[in-house]
């Protein structure tokens, strides 16, 4: 049987897609390795969530940014037509689940505070570290070629957590936090 360690990485190492080396405080690594942090809470709000629909779109998700990852890990000069990628329909969906989303919520007047019952608590933490994974692929994007979609995907996926936290506010009753504008 394989060992799950290597010992390849002992010196600050991590190989890409291509076969080639970096260090793990690369760009490319910071932007997939923000990835499958998200990856992991979207697993926690997965398994906080009460309904088979919404495990069903966020167990979609989490094979979505898998492949998310495993593109940011592929070098675009080396990359193959067999290395899926998200793409356009995938964020057409996403924007979808986001009208579905907000149908019945009331409609936003003023900045929302994160919070709310726990479900919602998970998404909107689970929303800054997709805004965080976001920006590292914009870091990667200015730096190297990537594929265009990554950064939308990850755009409207923090959308849809926005939306899906204020959702599970709205159906557990529990009324949002909204931040009161200073008053001179």
């Amino acid at each position: 049987m394989a060992k799950l360690y290597t010992r390849t990485g002992d010196r600050g190492t991590t190989g890409l897609a291509d076969g080639s080396r970096v260090p793990k405080d690369h760009p490319r690594v910071r932007a997939y390795g923000a990835v499958d942090e998200l990856n992991a809470l979207l697993g926690l709000c997965r398994a906080a969530s009460g309904g088979d629909e919404l495990r069903s779109k966020l167990g979609q998700i989490q094979e979505e940014l898998f492949v998310l990852g495993g593109d940011l890990a592929a070098p675009h000069a080396a990359k193959k037509n067999d290395i899926p990628r998200v793409t356009a329909a995938q964020t057409q969906r996403l924007e979808e689940w986001i009208d579905d989303a907000t149908e019945d919520v009331p409609p936003l007047r003023s900045f929302v505070l994160p919070g709310g019952c726990e479900l919602a608590c998970r998404f909107h933490h689970a929303r800054t570290v997709c805004r965080a994974a976001e920006r590292q692929a914009v870091t990667l994007a200015n730096a190297e070629t990537i594929n265009d979609q990554a950064v939308v995907y990850l755009n409207r996926l923090g959308d849809l957590l926005f939306a899906w936290a204020r959702q599970a506010n709205h159906e557990a009753g529990h009324p949002e936090t909204t931040w009161p504008a200073p008053k001179d």
